[in-house]
């Protein structure tokens, strides 16, 4: 597995979804990680109560259910299924939809799964190392594992909000995505943001700041990401501003106003107001 690390904004997801695209294997098959997040979730979701409600119905009717109808595969699972032929996987053929024709390679993204609960990563040590998972649910507790030369190609997104354990990183490549350079972020503004062009001076003001913002000297509870710089240059852009040519070019009440965008802490954005009052002079 590839664990990528990096600030919010630098490209985490993106980049996997990239890698499938280069790949030509389609979108990524994509596990929203949660703080309730269980191992199992990550191969298929069985609804235990409709399962047995629909069970006690059945008893009374005198009819059979089955267990299929009450299990929905979920990113990696999913995965590991169609990575096999239709003859390995017979049982698990009332699971597929209509898009399974042949055996297939997928990327699998499992995003922030810092956010999951501490036993998470441990839970699926094995999983992720042989991509094998079993499912008890359909009664013979059937071992799926993914075809060797179809094998998932499994990348997961961290924002490094709480430490992942030794025993897990050790079977995963790490790579840390830096955050964007002062050109690299003109690039990406330019590009999201039509108003904007190369060499604009209201922009390399704005970048000015925006860097200034993020210097370690100042110390600020939460930095202001990509995404924070993209907000605050629209509403710089915006009606706020109509007809001021470079509004980071003198002090007003409105680019103060404006830093609610960039700063979401009260310290940082006192902090925040000290700073451009200091740049402005």
């Amino acid at each position: 597995p590839l664990l990528l690390t990096g600030e919010p904004g630098t490209g985490k997801t993106q980049l996997a979804y990239s890698l499938a695209w280069q790949l030509g294997l389609g979108k990524p098959l994509k596990f929203e990680t949660k703080s309730d997040s269980t191992a199992r979730e990550l191969f298929y979701m069985y609804d235990a109560i409709g399962h047995f409600r629909a069970a006690q119905q059945a008893a009374f009717l005198k009819k059979e259910v089955n267990a299929a109808d009450y299990i929905e595969l979920n990113a990696l699972g999913n995965a590991i299924v169609h990575s096999n032929p239709k003859d390995k996987i017979v049982d698990l053929l009332p699971l597929l939809d209509s898009s399974y024709t042949e055996p297939r390679r997928s990327v699998v993204l499992i995003d922030e799964i810092d956010k999951a609960p501490r036993d998470f990563p441990n839970d699926i040590l094995n999983e992720v190392e042989h991509y094998h998972f079993y499912m008890p649910e359909l009664g013979k507790n059937i071992k799926i594992e993914a075809n060797q030369e179809l094998q998932p190609i499994l990348v997961l997104t961290s924002n490094a909000e709480k430490y992942l354990p030794d025993a897990f990183l050790r079977r995963c490549i790490y790579y840390n995505i830096p955050f964007p350079d002062r050109a690299r972020l003109e690039e990406i503004v330019i590009k999201r943001l039509a108003e904007f062009t190369q060499g604009d001076d209201f922009l390399a003001k704005a970048l000015e700041f925006f860097l200034l913002l993020r210097q370690y000297d100042y110390d600020l509870h939460k930095k202001p990401a990509t995404a924070e710089l993209l907000n605050w240059l629209s509403i710089l852009r915006g009606d706020m501003f109509k007809g001021v040519k470079n509004p980071v070019a003198k002090k007003s009440d409105e680019l103060s106003y404006s830093l609610s965008s960039l700063v979401k802490n009260a310290n940082d954005q006192e902090t925040a107001q000290e700073i451009l009052e200091y740049w402005l002079k």
